[in-house]
């Protein structure tokens, strides 16, 4: 059973950073898997903001995020981070990062983290 743990939220200034980590364990080698972050601001839905194919890299953005987050991943020792430049008020919102086994499909989450940006 894979298991996720976030770490890294907290309060941040308009402009600041932060970098989001995610760490996995029970992974199971052999299968194919794709790697997120999402997020759910206050009243609204969640909404997926980068993932990662881990099979070639190739990462997605939304128009929201594109530019100034970042998305990464340590094989080696089964993290992933999301990079976190230019934070605005809008991004203030719990972040949960996801991953996805292709075949058969399945979705893990973590427990998510708060991030608050504010003056």
């Amino acid at each position: 059973q894979l298991q996720l743990a976030e770490s890294g939220g907290g309060l941040v200034q308009p402009g600041g950073s932060l970098r989001l980590s995610c760490a996995a364990s029970g992974f199971t080698p052999g299968y194919y898997y794709a790697i997120g972050w999402f997020r759910q601001a206050p009243g609204k839905e969640r909404e997926g903001i980068s993932c990662m194919q881990t099979s070639n890299g190739n990462t997605y953005y939304s128009d929201s995020v594109r530019g100034r987050f970042t998305i990464s991943r340590d094989g080696a020792k089964n993290t992933m981070a999301l990079q976190m430049n230019s934070l605005k008020p809008e991004d203030t919102a719990v972040y949960y990062c996801n991953v996805h086994r292709v075949y058969p499909s399945l979705d893990y989450w973590g427990q998510g983290t708060q991030v608050t940006v504010s003056s």
